[in-house]
């Protein structure tokens, strides 16, 4: 439908998304940067669904019945910022959009969470949003069987581009969505044809609706200019059983005499004289940034026909009964149980007394059997590594179609779809979401990860056979560098616990971290229990700490993480038989160990002794707390891999890379 049809045959619509269109070209030209040509394309569709189907409250954002909308094409972010602020966002004001892409506005490039409500979900990294949305109707379809549709009954809509759906990771996330049937979730792709290239067809043939269909999905076209068929559209996919995707044929840059259909209107302002010339086009001869009052007042009446969905809800809430009430608003507040912390020492206690052999990775399932009883809201799973990750526990339950009350997802090999899911679960609320792999392939989970970190979110990435001690693999399967890797990466906490009383802590920390993701990197080879003395402290939580002090006069400190604690141990003894007063710390994470006051890390790591790392991965990072802290280049060693593994038994493995408690003692003594 051209834009003079669609402005005679449906000039209300045309109008409200009109202001949309506009104000996306306004702010991408204040900006002179920015993505005009997608907003513009996809304006009717978002307008059709504000007004006859999304499910919100603009004055109650984070009503949790609300229906999610996660804007895929994130670069398309001005068509956000427009519909909050048009439908009445109190954070949204018309100053914002002035300040698009501007230091410290609230409208940056691409949507952030937390930069203002309403956005769902941090994206821009093309395909991030769909992996996310298919966690959020997971987590839609889990509290909804838990609590009821009564309380639980919302969808999830998700707008994509091309761009999302070439990125290999939407092949994750439709496949699990299909399995899983979820069939409040809908995703409207923009089929425009075009990307930053030129015409889709330069690199990509894929049949998309072959493809989602497939997958087991529903698919629905229409043309997504006309508001009629867009409606019926949408209609048709919340009746289905299955997901849906409909395929919206729209022109990129709609109404740009020159730039509709063309790369020219993807990435970049489309200029003076073609905005004045869709102006003309559209019979839109308001200034920049300015809305008539009618087309405000309709926008308005939008934003304000959700209050009574949300006020109904709310009576329903109240009959849910004291007791199922109290869980449900803790759950979504995201608190924790106030017994848990009494469940974790008493389990620190037992363990520290029974002092088992056990590869970090069975600790962990230990630790998950007292979390999972006490958290009904944990859901679990595993990218097709179950029995290697040790994440699953008694009586959880599968997550599947047939069995919503389920708890422990298979979500196949798709690290990066699972990181993305366990996102919108996160994002959800509701939920404490956590998934396992081997650490190595956390460079297949990365860029949901880092999604993540920026979002701020309580997501738990169980990463089992943490180094060359995992042993026959090779090296293909030994993390040597991705300890440094994931330290580098901002607001995640990385830990690597010792034995099976730091594994109870790291899982305690990582619960009652609720603005961070975690990362616990466990053992496939059994560890000793070092913590034989039982402590109520978390000790853990402090980063680092003095695991066992010298009885000579100190001269070395040795720094350890995860298996190579219950080594630095062996060295103390060694070392102290010599008359070389020797303090061990364990360092299970070294990001709450940055965040101690001086006072603190300076008792920890004195000036003055040999400070030797061991760690059996890279020296990268470690050099900040061995000749950094007061420390001395001269007087720092580090014992661990310098090359990628080797394929033998782990044994082998540590003897022929030098990583012993002889190394550190020959080490230790070459410094002093």
């Amino acid at each position: 439908m051209t834009p003079q049809d669609l402005r005679t045959r449906h000039p209300e619509h045309f109008a409200k998304a009109a202001a949309l269109r506009v104000l996306a070209m306004d702010a991408v030209e204040a900006a002179n940067s920015g993505h005009p040509g997608m907003p513009m394309g996809m304006a009717d569709i978002a307008t059709v669904l504000f007004e006859k189907h999304l499910k919100f409250d603009p004055k109650a954002p984070d009503w949790p019945d609300r229906d999610r909308f996660v804007l895929s094409n994130g670069h398309g972010s001005m068509l956000l910022y427009a519909l909050l602020h048009l439908t009445g966002y109190d954070d949204m004001t018309l100053d914002e959009l002035k300040n698009f892409r501007q230091l410290g506005s609230k409208t940056a490039g691409h949507p952030e969470y937390g930069f203002a409500k309403g956005i769902e979900t941090t994206t821009g990294p093309l395909g991030q949003g769909l992996g996310a949305a298919v966690g959020m109707a997971m987590a839609e379809a889990s509290l909804s069987a838990r609590f009821s549709p009564r309380i639980v009954d919302h969808h999830t809509f998700v707008f994509v581009g091309d761009g999302c759906l070439m990125e290999g990771i939407s092949h994750e996330a439709i496949g699990l969505a299909g399995k899983q049937q979820l069939s409040k979730l809908v995703v409207l792709w923009d089929d425009n044809g075009i990307s930053i290239d030129g015409k889709v067809s330069k690199s990509d043939i894929t049949d998309q609706p072959a493809r989602f269909r497939a997958a087991g999905w529903d698919v629905f076209e229409c043309d997504g200019h006309d508001p009629a068929a867009i409606d019926a559209a949408i209609l048709s996919a919340k009746a289905s059983a299955k997901p849906s995707l409909i395929a919206c044929r729209t022109h990129i840059g709609y109404g740009a005499p020159n730039k509709q259909d063309t790369a020219g209107a993807h990435g970049s302002p489309l200029g003076a004289d073609e905005i004045a010339a869709v102006r003309e086009i559209y019979g839109w001869s308001h200034e920049p940034f300015v809305i008539p009052q009618d087309v405000r007042d309709a926008w308005a009446a939008i934003g304000a026909q959700g209050a009574a969905a949300r006020t109904a809800w709310e009576e329903r809430l109240e009959g849910l009964g004291k007791r199922r009430r109290e869980q449900f608003d803790r759950i979504v507040a995201g608190e924790l149980p106030k017994a848990l912390t009494n469940q974790i020492r008493n389990f620190k206690s037992e363990q520290s007394a029974a002092a088992p052999k056990v590869a970090t990775r069975k600790a962990s399932e230990m630790v998950l059997e007292v979390i999972n009883k006490a958290l009904p809201e944990t859901i679990g799973g595993s990218a097709d590594l179950t029995g290697s990750n040790n994440t699953l526990t008694k009586d959880m339950g599968t997550f599947e179609p047939g069995n919503r009350n389920g708890r422990y997802v298979y979500y196949g090999i798709r690290e990066h779809g699972m990181a993305a899911a366990m996102n919108g679960l996160a994002l959800h609320g509701g939920v404490i979401p956590y998934g396992g792999t081997f650490l190595v392939f956390s460079d297949y989970a990365r860029g949901a990860m880092r999604i993540s970190a920026l979002s701020g979110k309580r997501v738990i990435y169980v990463m089992t056979h943490d180094s060359i001690g995992l042993g026959e693999d090779g090296p293909t399967h030994q993390p040597v560098e991705h300890l440094a890797a994931l330290r580098a990466m901002p607001n995640l906490n990385v830990y690597r616990p010792a034995d099976v009383v730091e594994t109870a802590e790291a899982w305690q920390c990582a619960l009652e971290t609720p603005d961070r993701p975690s990362v616990i990197a466990l053992t496939r080879q059994g560890l000793p229990t070092v913590r034989t003395r039982h402590s109520t402290k978390n000790l853990s939580a402090q980063g680092a700490y003095i695991l066992s002090e010298s009885t000579a006069k100190r001269q070395v400190i040795l720094l350890a993480t995860g298996s190579e604690v219950s080594l630095a141990m062996e060295a103390q003894t060694q070392l102290e038989a010599k008359g070389i007063g020797t303090r061990v710390v364990s360092m299970p994470c070294e990001e709450l160990f940055e965040q101690q006051d001086d006072r603190y890390r300076a008792r920890v790591l004195p000036r003055g002794p040999v400070r030797i790392g061991i760690e059996a991965a890279l020296r990268y990072g470690w050099d900040r707390w061995l000749t950094g802290e007061r420390g001395s280049a001269a007087k720092a060693g580090f014992v661990g891999m310098e090359s990628f593994g080797a394929s033998a038994p782990a044994g082998d493995l540590f003897k022929h890379f030098g990583i012993t408690a002889d190394a550190v003692v020959e080490r230790a003594e070459a410094l002093l």
